[in-house]
């Protein structure tokens, strides 16, 4: 026996909407915003949609959609993405307004870049 039409799940005209930053300069809203990250952080290419789809086991048509800016990944792709690529993490910290993590990412790394750095000219000194 069929379903009738009042039993269906429909989905909403709308869709989800995740709300834009006041503070960011650009108004871009949460599936524009990783969508560019993935492709800063991975290319463009078909060969990127693959290296994201094996990262996060997501389906490849999903992953395509999230490089198109046409769907955002889920809550458990989007950790998944965090663990690995740079990119997308310093990008949810900016859509959470949470500019002093991405400072204090920033500065970590420069201090490890200035440690390998001070390593060489020891090593150099030795040598």
């Amino acid at each position: 026996m069929s379903r009738s039409q009042k039993d269906r799940k429909l989905r909403s005209e709308s869709g989800k909407t995740f709300p834009q930053n006041p503070q960011s300069p650009h108004g871009f809203d949460f599936v524009e915003a990783i969508a560019q990250a993935l492709r800063r952080e991975f290319g463009g290419s078909p060969a990127a949609v693959k290296v994201v789809v094996r990262l996060t086991r997501a389906n490849p048509r999903a992953v395509r959609n999230w490089f198109a800016a046409n769907n955002g990944p889920s809550g458990e792709n989007l950790v998944v993405l965090l663990r690995h690529s740079e990119e997308v993490l310093e990008t949810v910290l900016f859509l959470a307004g949470r500019h002093d993590l991405i400072t204090a990412r920033k500065l970590a790394g420069a201090r490890e870049k200035l440690k390998e750095m001070l390593e060489m000219i020891d090593d150099l000194q030795a040598g």
